[in-house]
């Protein structure tokens, strides 16, 4: 068993029959939204103001939206769904789902590849299933709460490495509003990696990193700040796949937290030492 993503572990009232069922249902509905994303996708979308650009990540939002949001009520009537998807902390009790329905927005608008469709099922605070899909790739990231971590029906395991010194890493970047002491301290936790790390990558988004970490591809992401949506899809497909997650100085993480951390556990500590200096 994974360890818990929260402190409390996973939601008692869970049904893993009837959650798998679920989860199967959501994967066909984040693939139909990335098929109506794919079909905007192409040419790079010019824009010369932030209201501009604010407009056309909305209509790629609202496309999404328009497929995911009818699908997943029709599974889950009761369950609300979080419309801000840059928001985070904790959410009310019940069922949530949590959805970021074109992740790497700004990728998509620059004809750039990474960018995915994620929703996220959020049980009494606690990620229960998730489903991320890569419309260019045709590729689906599952995870079931205490079932595993699967791409396209094939187990996900996070990596063996032992030594961060030969381990790929990654980060995001703050949003362009984010507060100057959060920038700083994302800046000075990249230069410390450079001098630790194998290699350090820095781009979004934040779920095709921990994509990467669950399969086993990356060792170790982080990141300061961020949103539920960014976190959560990719929190649950690492825990799932075997790895740890915790904030940036080794404690339980949770939504509140003001940093994170995803790893393979070989390299976990190390990487708690590096981003604490």
């Amino acid at each position: 068993m994974p360890e818990s993503i929260q402190t409390t572990g996973i939601a008692a009232t869970a049904d893993p029959a009837s959650d798998a069922d679920l989860l199967a249902q959501t994967a066909i509905a984040v693939r139909e939204a990335g098929s109506v994303l794919r079909e905007r996708f192409g040419d790079v979308v010019r824009y010369d103001t932030r209201e501009e650009l604010m407009r056309a990540l909305a209509a790629n939002d609202d496309a999404a939206l328009d497929v995911l949001r009818p699908r997943l009520a029709r599974l889950r009537p009761d369950a609300r769904v979080v419309e801000d998807e840059l928001a985070g902390g904790a959410l009310p009790a019940g069922e949530w789902w949590v959805l970021d329905p074109a992740e790497g927005n700004v990728n998509h608008l620059h004809a750039l590849p990474e960018w995915a469709v994620t929703a996220t099922l959020v049980r009494d605070n606690q990620p229960v299933l998730t489903a991320v899909h890569l419309p260019l790739t045709g590729e689906t990231y599952t995870a079931l709460a205490g079932a595993g971590a699967h791409l396209d029906g094939r187990p996900l395991h996070v990596s063996p490495t032992t030594d961060l010194g030969l381990s790929l890493v990654a980060t995001s970047q703050a949003r362009p509003d984010e507060d100057e002491k959060v920038v700083r301290r994302i800046g000075s936790s990249i230069t410390e990696m450079l001098f630790d790390a194998l290699v350090v990558r820095t781009s979004v988004p934040a779920t095709l990193h921990l994509l990467n970490v669950a399969a086993g591809r990356i060792d170790a992401f982080w990141q300061f700040a961020g949103a539920r949506a960014d976190l959560l899809p990719g929190a649950l497909l690492v825990a799932e796949a075997g790895g740890r997650i915790s904030d940036a100085e080794g404690r339980p993480w949770t939504p509140e937290s003001e940093s994170f951390l995803a790893a393979a556990p070989g390299v976990h500590a190390d990487a708690v030492t590096t981003l604490s200096r």
